[in-house]
């Protein structure tokens, strides 16, 4: 039985008090000491924490960043390096050093740990995409604490997350939590710069409520890759499925999980959908663009049909089939996203036309969708 089966819908931060699975994300930031590497006093303190929510009964998931920011010292790294390649190099050197943080301070409290790591293909094919499901719902069931970590080592940029805010928004989905709460280096969202005496943003029921807030991108010690913007839009992606967020500091994890007013919370306002759908809706790689007239967009948007090649009326962009494109009204409005089944050569001969005529003139092959409703999502439908 998963965590959501046992414990209701989850509409105040109360919810994570009683939540029985929990997805807890921490960034580099929060675990990243003055002289450089990891601070194993932020470390440890949030180890307890954790800990001690995992022995009263709660499944808990941890969402660590830290691997590419403990590797710099190491290296000789006075900053993070902006290349992949070194990126790599440096999550390879961080990663065993960080997962030997955790094991200590997990292990001090009579905790085991586990190091999970994962690519956007692990989520978004169903192959990998069960084999993570059936591991993690696995050490769950053993009373494992898994430390999940996006595997930087390997992940290329047009495959990357981009940061562990949005993984762990899709891990949540994976696991079906209670509640998603994410941990930095500021204590909520405001309604502008701390600093100048804003107010907190206590409470997200829609997209709505943010509608002229200006989100910050970096936390204050630049060596992590998201920021509020992107907690935010994990919060955002959370509660789209079913799962209700909470963004706030590190500082404040204890309070946090124990239901305590702390911290922005962001109430469910969708229901669930495929995790593949989530991605390509949020994280996918954009190749492209196509453009339709009038009556496909109402085929696709209003009654949800496969894309056909006598609907588009122009294409933009270098892609190849498999890859994600934008599709947008005669205005340039996009309203979904799609996987594309021919190469960006393939589709300027085929616009206007419908698939028998071009399976007639250039084969079988060609009688295929552009885009199968399959593979479609909509965006803010």
């Amino acid at each position: 039985m998963t965590g959501q089966d046992q414990a209701g819908s989850g509409t105040s931060r109360s919810h994570i008090a009683t939540a029985a699975r929990i997805v807890v994300k921490v960034g580099s930031s929060s675990l990243t000491s003055v002289a450089g590497g990891i601070s194993e006093e932020a470390l440890r303190a949030l180890v307890a924490v954790v800990a001690q929510r995992q022995r009263a009964g709660t499944e808990v998931i941890l969402v660590s960043s830290g691997a590419i920011s403990a590797g710099l010292l190491p290296l000789g790294l006075s900053k993070r390096p902006k290349d992949l390649a070194t990126q790599q190099a440096a999550a390879s050197v961080g990663q065993g050093l960080l997962m030997a943080h955790y094991n200590q301070a997990f292990a001090s409290h009579g905790v085991t740990a586990s190091q999970v790591l994962l690519t956007a293909e692990d989520l978004t094919r169903r192959h990998q995409y069960v084999n993570a499901h059936r591991a993690l719902e696995r050490l769950l069931h053993l009373g494992v604490v898994p430390i999940v970590n996006e595997n930087d080592t390997v992940a290329t940029h047009e495959i990357r997350f981009g940061d562990n805010d949005r993984l762990a928004a899709l891990v949540a989905h994976l696991v079906k939590a209670d509640a998603l709460v994410l941990l930095s280096d500021v204590d909520s969202l405001y309604d502008g710069p701390p600093a100048e005496g804003a107010t907190r943003i206590s409470n997200v029921d829609s997209p709505e409520d943010l509608e002229g807030i200006v989100i910050g991108s970096s936390g204050k010690a630049g060596i992590g890759t998201g920021g509020m913007a992107t907690k935010v839009q994990a919060a955002l992606i959370a509660a789209e499925t079913g799962i209700p967020a909470l963004v706030t500091s590190t500082e404040q994890a204890a309070q946090a999980l124990a239901g305590e007013d702390v911290g922005t919370w962001f109430g469910i306002n969708g229901n669930k959908r495929p995790v593949r759908m989530l991605w390509l809706a949020h994280l996918a790689d954009i190749r492209g663009r196509l453009v339709l007239d009038d009556g496909a967009v109402r085929a696709v948007g209003e009654r949800h049909k496969s894309l056909l090649p006598a609907g588009i009326t122009a294409v933009t962009g270098d892609f190849d089939p498999g890859d994600a494109v934008e599709i947008c009204d005669s205005a340039g409005k996009v309203f979904a996203r799609g996987l594309v089944n021919y190469r960006y050569s393939d589709l300027p001969q085929m616009l206007g036309r419908s698939t028998k005529a071009l399976a007639k003139e250039l084969g079988r092959e060609f009688e295929r969708e552009v885009i199968h409703v399959d593979d479609l999502v909509l965006l803010n439908p």
